[in-house]
């Protein structure tokens, strides 16, 4: 049976790890140091960044999974769940991590900020690959975290810590708008199929008995998280998803208002709208006027 495992402390993590806790709420770790381990269920009350240096085991994320390659980042925020399977017994883990507690950021630059950083939230299927060049800079900034974790703790231990951790976050993002760059053939397939969605979307009854299309609809479609589904339409079109999807929605509208033999109130619950005077103020609010208005002057 599938042991479960729940780290809510650094402490506990490191343990695990058959590492020594030297700061109780951040660690930098060297997974070839732990013990060989089996498939597992992992908990986690602390936010994570793995990097995997070989393949180590099948990371299972809801349905998908992920065989991870050298050089690979995998984000966890608090309160994620990860399964880790394996095609053997046992197996070494190999890599290197950043874990850290909430408590360490509260108060800091980073911890008003944290909330910034979505990759915390893609799915593990869309982890950061990263280049040599990339990968010697992830291992500079745990170097740097690393030596002031060493250091004797004074008032500015925490702050030290944060923005180091911070600038580490930083680079990430960087890498990550990189990637969405070198995978800008996967991306435009991916904006198509959007587009195919949202125009199937309306001309089916899915308006009638879903309601108007959420963000996460497409990106559950789409086998994406909607938080890197997200971030890649932005990146492609320059607006962001929700902007897109209701760009849609006013184009479709623009078409229906022409029909005179269809109320307002009917085009607005065809569109998916529960209440007719929330598409009246959407629709003022992208073109300039009410929809009879602009029904009248065309």
């Amino acid at each position: 049976m599938e042991k479960t495992y729940n780290f809510d402390t650094v402490s506990q993590y490191n343990a695990f790890n058959n590492h020594e806790t030297q700061h109780p709420l951040v660690s930098i770790l060297d997974f070839s140091k732990a013990k060989e381990r089996t498939g597992s269920r992992m908990t986690f009350g602390l936010y994570c960044i793995f990097l995997k240096e070989v393949h180590c085991g099948d990371l299972k994320y809801g349905c998908n999974h992920y065989d991870y390659e050298k050089g690979t980042l995998v984000f966890i925020s608090p309160g994620q769940v990860i399964d880790v399977e394996n095609k053997v017994d046992y197996y070494q883990p190999m890599g290197h991590g950043l874990v850290f507690h909430p408590d360490l950021v509260k108060g800091t630059s980073l911890g008003k900020n944290l909330g910034e950083y979505s990759f915390f939230n893609y799915n593990t299927n869309e982890a950061l690959h990263l280049s040599d060049k990339e990968r010697k800079i992830v291992f500079d900034c745990f170097s740097q975290i690393e030596n002031e974790i060493r250091q004797m703790v004074d008032k500015h231990s925490k702050k030290l810590i944060a923005s180091n951790i911070e600038l580490f976050l930083n680079y990430c993002e960087r890498f990550y708008d990189r990637q969405f760059i070198t995978r800008e053939n996967v991306n435009k397939g991916i904006l198509e199929r959007f587009e195919e969605l949202l125009n199937s979307y309306f001309i089916s009854e899915k308006p009638y008995h879903i309601g108007l299309p959420s963000v996460a609809y497409f990106a559950d479609e789409l086998h994406l998280s909607a938080n890197y589904f997200g971030d890649l339409i932005k990146k492609e079109t320059g607006k962001s998803a929700q902007e897109y999807i209701q760009n849609k929605i006013i184009d479709i509208a623009k078409n229906k208002i022409f029909d005179n033999n269809k109320t307002i109130n009917e085009i607005a619950f065809e569109l998916g709208f529960k209440y007719p005077q929330h598409f009246s103020r959407l629709f003022k609010n992208r073109v300039g006027f009410t929809p009879n208005k602009y029904r009248n002057l065309n």
